[in-house]
């Protein structure tokens, strides 16, 4: 992805592009799989943690990235699809490789429909499947 397409995926999701900004999208749409925070540092030279955690929150509040609970106790993140509003009708299921210990996005596997108790309100969804990946099996 160009500086230019990177400053422009920025700006479509009303985030101001800067130097850093662009970096860290940039290491994250490099990623196959889901990044915790500190996998993310390590992949800088010199960041400051909390810059880096500010910039991931920015993500998330302009629906630039999502987060991911796949049951290791880290929090991991990873670039929304394009057209993503982050909705209900955006969810999709995660895979949790045992063997290697990524998580991959399913995009093309919904989250299958629910059906709650009368008064009860959905807040959020977290589908994740575990077992080996296609690079580990």
């Amino acid at each position: 992805m160009s500086n230019l397409d990177l400053e422009n995926k920025l700006t479509q999701k009303g985030i101001n592009p800067t130097a850093m900004r662009l970096l860290v999208l940039e290491k994250l749409s490099q990623q196959k799989a889901a990044i915790s925070h500190k996998e993310l540092i390590a992949l800088f030279d010199r960041a400051d943690a909390t810059t880096l955690f500010r910039t991931l929150k920015t993500f998330l509040e302009h629906k630039l990235i999502h987060t991911i609970e796949d049951g290791t106790g880290l929090i991991k993140y990873a670039l929304c699809q394009e057209g993503c509003t982050c909705s209900p009708n955006d969810l999709h299921s995660h895979f949790y490789c045992t063997y290697c210990k990524n998580t991959f996005c399913l995009i093309d596997t919904a989250i299958p429909a629910i059906s709650l108790p009368q008064n009860f309100k959905l807040q959020e969804i977290n589908l994740v499947l575990k077992g080996i990946c296609d690079s580990c099996s």
